[in-house]
């Protein structure tokens, strides 16, 4: 009765959850690929691959940290719409 309407959702849920899944990593991977990159632009007048391999870390942290915050973003929201596809 009740179960047979729940059971008939699973398959759609299931393929939702892969397919947002799968988005999510595309997203993220590309926002890894991109982000540095733009933190390039925006800073013009440093050398970031220059100032790594003259061992300033602080380059290294700023950009990773800026990239760390981006994927995190994007986890969030692939979570919620996962979580909202779920219900």
């Amino acid at each position: 009765m009740a179960l047979e309407g729940l059971i008939d959702g699973v398959p759609l849920t299931i393929i939702y959850t892969f397919v947002s899944g799968l988005t999510g990593i595309a997203l993220l991977l590309f926002a890894t690929y991109l982000v540095p990159r733009i933190v390039d632009r925006l800073t013009p007048a440093i050398d970031d691959q220059n100032e790594i391999l003259r061992g300033n870390l602080a380059i290294a942290t700023y950009i990773g940290k800026i990239t760390q915050a981006v994927i995190v973003g994007i986890s969030v929201v692939v979570a919620a719409a996962i979580i909202a596809g779920a219900m």
